[in-house]
């Protein structure tokens, strides 16, 4: 189906979680009263980010905005169904709040997560830092040698329906009114300062007052149709979902030990992954699953962290892709300085899931006021990108 109308108010690229968390809270906006249209290019989503991500949230990280940021989207995820519900219907994310673990390895690891508990502490966040004999005591299936430390999310991390929430956003905000076509935009049509048109792949050029770039890693081919650029580019993660003869018995958080390798459970199963030692940028459309990952980086390390892991069964695996910022592993928010009418949410770095209830809300402020209302996320802003200046996030997996 064709857009129905020439000219939109708002033209959004991308009907994923952040494109339909950004139309949803635009048309939520008592305050805003423009028409939306969001533009996605495969309806099934079943090769977006969004679906093929592990599906979790958490609330440490080295930066007090993110920290903030992941608890505006804790809080939102626990009251989804009431933003999100259509006429009653039941909204379930399942979200299994059972926290995060991180480990470190050495002293200076140590120091890393003992700095960090400042600044999550400082915002609020409930996060208790766990000594090796206590870590024993709590995970009895963790095997502590060598550990200097844990830090532990006591409340507010864990991981949710990740489809759930996209299609939350997306019903929501058709409910509302906003239009989704399935079609794809291949150009731009640029005039000095503002963005006037985009063109479609089937043919149809849409006028719009505000153009937003949540294209995923796509993001940035979509900014170079503007003659913009953005430092982001697609990074693939495969994961393994594994059966284990042992199950883990009490509390199992989605635990990172100190090389980056990482697990969580999912239902009678286990979800496994890792920041990969070799990590070029790919082709959008590479969906090639790293076998070798598991059997070289991640099943070595979880075998002797965790004694129950030495007898393991891949049951399935799949890859997905980052829309990896370079500069700085931290989403491009905003307008360009010269193209005011050229929003990016661009590069989230694997954060775009959780981040999506903040960054929707965000984009609605820019749109409907002119610039941020709640959370000032200002430092994310392009400028930084020109002057080359990292806003920097440490904690990422």
């Amino acid at each position: 189906m064709p857009a129905s109308k020439t000219a939109y108010d708002v033209v959004i690229v991308g009907g994923a979680v952040i494109g339909s968390a950004a139309a949803y809270f635009l048309a939520a906006n008592p305050d805003f009263k423009g028409s939306i249209l969001v533009i996605e290019r495969d309806w099934s989503y079943a090769r977006s980010a969004t679906a093929l991500s592990s599906s979790s949230i958490r609330h440490q990280f080295s930066n007090a905005i993110n920290v903030k940021i992941s608890q505006f989207g804790s809080d939102f995820i626990r009251d989804f169904e009431k933003y999100v519900s259509v006429e009653g219907e039941k909204v379930e994310l399942g979200f299994k709040e059972n926290g995060y673990l991180f480990l470190a390895g050495d002293a200076a690891g140590r120091e890393v997560l003992k700095r960090n508990h400042i600044t999550q502490t400082s915002c609020g966040a409930e996060i208790s830092l766990v000594e090796p004999d206590e870590l024993k005591h709590r995970f009895p299936w963790l095997n502590t040698n060598g550990l200097t430390l844990g830090s532990y999310g006591e409340r507010g991390e864990g991981w949710f329906d990740n489809t759930g929430l996209m299609q939350g956003f997306r019903k929501k905000a058709r409910s509302l009114g906003a239009e989704y076509i399935e079609d794809e935009v291949i150009g731009l049509d640029r005039e000095n300062d503002r963005i006037v048109s985009v063109t479609t792949k089937a043919g149809q050029t849409i006028s719009c007052g505000t153009f937003i770039n949540a294209a995923g890693t796509r993001g940035a081919r979509v900014a170079r149709m503007a003659g913009l650029d953005v430092p982001v580019e697609p990074r693939r993660r495969s994961l393994f979902v594994v059966s284990c003869q042992t199950p883990l018995e009490g509390i199992v958080p989605l635990t990172i030990d100190p090389s980056g390798v990482f697990f969580r459970p999912e239902g009678q199963f286990y979800l496994m992954g890792t920041y990969p030692k070799n990590d070029p940028a790919v082709d959008p459309d590479d969906f090639d699953i790293m076998h070798d990952e598991f059997e070289e980086e991640i099943w070595p390390v979880l075998a002797e962290r965790v004694p129950a892991f030495e007898a393991l069964k891949v049951a399935n695996a799949w890859a997905g892709h980052y829309d990896f910022c370079t500069l700085d592993h931290n989403v491009v928010l905003g307008p360009h300085p010269e193209v005011g009418n050229f929003l990016f949410a661009n590069g989230f770095s694997g954060h775009g899931l959780q981040q999506s209830p903040a960054m929707g809300r965000a984009l609605s402020e820019l749109v409907t006021y002119g610039g941020f209302r709640t959370l000032d996320l200002t430092p994310f802003g392009y400028e930084r990108v020109i002057a080359n200046r990292p806003f920097l996030e440490d904690s990422v997996i």
